[in-house]
């Protein structure tokens, strides 16, 4: 059966943990190894930022950097460990939830999404780069 959209994150939503812009802020101040990844496209990032220490691989490309059977040079070495703490961020939340899920269908054991994605860390006032 064909999904939406909105039907595709809400089943990332319901298999992932999501936590508030806060908590992965404190996440990434407590774990020097924890990865903040936007999955937005490149062209859209520039209207709100990136978190400070954050990385953008867009959700297209984040199964093709994660993966350990692709050629090395497709790769994002910082994705090669399955244990390290992701948090995944968007505009926001629900291509973030989608991102987080595709990480976790892939063995990631420590990743969760972050709820309102760029627009609840704005609204927090947290730094961007």
């Amino acid at each position: 059966m064909a999904m939406s959209f909105i039907q595709m994150a809400e089943e990332a939503i319901a298999e992932v943990d999501g936590i508030s812009a806060e908590q992965a802020q404190q996440r990434l101040k407590e774990d020097s190894n924890a990865l903040l990844i936007d999955v937005r496209d490149a062209a859209d990032i520039p209207s709100t930022g990136v978190p400070a220490g954050g990385v953008n691989i867009s959700l297209g490309m984040l199964p093709i950097r994660a993966d350990r059977e692709l050629p090395e040079e497709w790769l994002d070495s910082k994705l090669q460990d399955r244990s390290c703490q992701i948090i995944t961020t968007c505009f926001a939340g629900m291509m973030s939830a989608m991102g987080a899920k595709t990480l976790k269908d892939m063995g990631f054991t420590n990743v969760c999404y972050m709820e309102g994605g760029m627009d609840a860390w704005n609204a927090a006032g947290l730094p961007n780069d």
